[in-house]
């Protein structure tokens, strides 16, 4: 099975080709914004270092969020466009697991913490690559709670943008501050999935306003 996956939902745009768990070719360019205009481009540079033609797909995988409204809405609708005009399924995958799924095989907790703004964070919770918590917006306060109460006993490692406001509260963690999502990992998590139409995930209102300072 050849999958290709895509990741524009936090600070990079990034691709990576994999034929079953064998990686034929990745490409992760740090962006703050310019997705959009990036992101055919990538795939076609992509699939020319694997000597692949779009025909060679089988499925294509996705994050779906959370992360940027925009960023993930551009990686999405691209997704699905080119998987509507191959025939192939779209697997969406969450950005929250697709970090912890890099460090699946440490010991103890790995709690993934994504700066959300608002004194927000994106947080999730995993074991050995298996969820604890669901992925959740909640301000920093009950997100430490959440922590505190997940880490009595054990190691513990926190990764994300938002580990800053959650080291202090487990002075004994490692704390890795990243806003990247490894692309192979969001493809080898599609391979075990079923094909099922994938939907943003948004776990907080959007800052975008109406004129006069309404709520969309």
């Amino acid at each position: 099975m050849i999958i290709l996956a895509l990741d524009t939902c936090l600070s990079a745009c990034s691709t990576a080709l994999l034929r079953d768990d064998v990686v034929l070719a990745r490409r992760v360019e740090v962006m703050a914004r310019g997705h959009q205009e990036r992101l055919a481009g990538l795939v076609a540079e992509t699939l020319a270092e694997a000597g692949l033609a779009f025909s060679d797909l089988n499925r294509i995988a996705v994050t779906v969020g959370p992360g940027s409204f925009t960023g993930l809405r551009v990686g999405l609708a691209f997704a699905k466009g080119l998987g509507s005009a191959l025939g192939l399924p779209v697997i969406g995958i969450g950005t929250l697991e697709a970090m912890a799924a890099a460090l699946k095989t440490r010991p103890g907790l790995v709690a993934v913490a994504l700066e959300a703004k608002r004194g927000q964070v994106y947080f999730q919770a995993f074991e050995q690559g298996q969820a604890l918590t669901g992925p959740a917006g909640m301000n920093i306060d009950a997100a430490g709670a959440l922590l505190i109460e997940l880490s009595k006993t054990g190691l513990v490692t926190l990764v994300g943008s938002g580990v800053d406001h959650l080291g202090a509260l487990t002075p004994g963690a490692e704390v890795i501050s990243s806003d990247l999502v490894d692309p192979v990992h969001v493809a080898l998590l599609a391979a075990g999935r079923g094909a099922s139409p994938p939907r943003p995930l948004y776990l907080r209102a959007p800052d975008a306003k109406l004129p006069g300072g309404l709520d969309p």
